[in-house]
């Protein structure tokens, strides 16, 4: 007999268009998304000595939520649970969005949003190939 779980798709990412940048976040986070951008730059600005600004790429995925991610290269990332790895640009992103979606969980918790988007890029984050560095780097 096939367990249910076999029969669950994979969560796929779609980058965004660059003529869609500008709805990205209000989709997503409505009158928040200016708290959510501002978190993510700063949560990845604290967890990487490497990171320097830049460009930034968005993706949606197939599950409703979504994913913000530096446009290129690898970046040292140092935890404050002591993960200390280099990773690329894509898992760093993972990573810095989950902190910031957590922290706002916490910080607005009555806003299911935050709480919501988290569990969406987390299940993504399950079946991402540095799986094993973005649950050591979050937990």
């Amino acid at each position: 007999m096939t367990e249910l779980s076999t029969l669950r798709p994979a969560i796929t990412a779609q980058r965004i268009p660059e003529e869609e940048r500008l709805n990205f976040l209000p989709r997503h986070f409505h009158m928040w998304c200016v708290k959510v951008e501002s978190a993510v730059f700063d949560h990845l600005q604290h967890l990487s000595p490497d990171y320097r600004g830049g460009y930034w790429v968005f993706y949606d995925l197939s599950n409703g939520g979504c994913v913000m991610a530096p446009s290129h290269g690898e970046l040292r990332i140092e935890a404050p649970n002591q993960f200390s790895a280099t990773v690329d640009a894509d898992t760093a992103g993972i990573i810095a969005t989950l902190y910031a979606l957590s922290d706002l969980s916490f910080e607005f918790p009555t806003k299911d949003i935050f709480a919501t988007r988290f569990h969406q890029l987390r299940a993504f984050a399950g079946e991402h190939p540095r799986a094993r560095d973005i649950f050591a780097a979050i937990d």
